[in-house]
């Protein structure tokens, strides 16, 4: 019997279902792995925003990452919300003696503006999570507040992904989705530079965008496949994605995880 490649996120859940853990395994899934998680924090969190946040005890993370990691295994790792300097650190530490790729999705802020990451981690994410990344993939906002950089238009990016790297991921994926024009994204590990387009499309429901993507670059990896080829399949996953993005409830609405396997129902 054929063993699907097993991919482990290690994020926040989702109470709406469109981003973190929930957007990680659906994405997984549709993408031909297995799935498995490290619930980091929860939230209540809805199309409206986030009510509430409860981070879960350093001890509970390290135990749900060894409980599966020790006995199953891994073949990629992503990381999502941490919270915490405590979690940032304790996760850090964790994938410091994994060999397998890892997705760092240093995330910052929610889809609304809604803290994810207390301040006083970000040095903590420099110092200790960023190093164990096979792939870092901040989005501006998260660029601008890891490096200080704030990138006006695709000309900056180069400068940003330079800055990210210099804290020791070995790929850095600066995401674009916020300027004017072609979502434009740029991969580099400081050398070798590949940019991945696509047209902007008219949908607001875009929620979990960052997660998807992270998630898919994850469980590309997993397959593995190179850094630029796992990239290039999830844009074009996350692309779709949101080309089929659906309301749900009085605000954003998620991208569609599920669009492969649903389409002309």
């Amino acid at each position: 019997m054929r063993i699907p490649p097993r991919v482990l996120t290690v994020a926040g859940s989702d109470s709406g279902g469109g981003a973190g853990i929930q957007a990680d395994l659906k994405t997984m899934l549709a993408l031909g792995t297995h799935g498995m998680s490290v619930v980091t924090a929860v939230t209540a969190q809805n199309s409206l925003g986030v009510q509430g946040v409860w981070e879960l005890p350093a001890d509970a993370v390290a135990a749900q990452f060894r409980s599966v990691v020790d006995d199953i295994g891994v073949q990629a790792v992503k990381t999502g919300m941490l919270a915490t300097t405590e979690l940032v650190e304790t996760v850090a530490g964790l994938l410091s003696g994994l060999q397998a790729p890892v997705v760092v999705d240093p995330v910052g802020v929610s889809k609304h503006g809604d803290a994810l990451l207390a301040p006083d981690a970000l040095d903590a994410v420099r110092g200790r999570l960023l190093p164990t990344a096979t792939v870092a993939t901040p989005n501006l906002d998260e660029v601008a507040q890891l490096t200080g950089i704030r990138v006006a238009d695709e000309k900056d990016m180069r400068r940003a992904a330079d800055a990210v790297l210099t804290h020791g991921p070995q790929w850095a994926l600066i995401k674009g989705g916020h300027l004017p024009g072609d979502a434009a994204d740029l991969l580099t590990d400081g050398t070798a530079v590949h940019w991945f387009r696509a047209p902007r499309l008219d949908n607001r429901h875009t929620h979990g965008t960052g997660c998807t993507l992270a998630a898919a670059i994850a469980a590309e990896l997993a397959k593995g496949h190179p850094v630029p080829r796992a990239v290039a399949t999830a844009k074009n996953y996350v692309t779709a994605a949101i080309e089929h993005g659906f309301p749900l409830g009085a605000g954003i609405g998620p991208v569609h995880h599920a669009h492969p396997f649903t389409q002309g129902i």
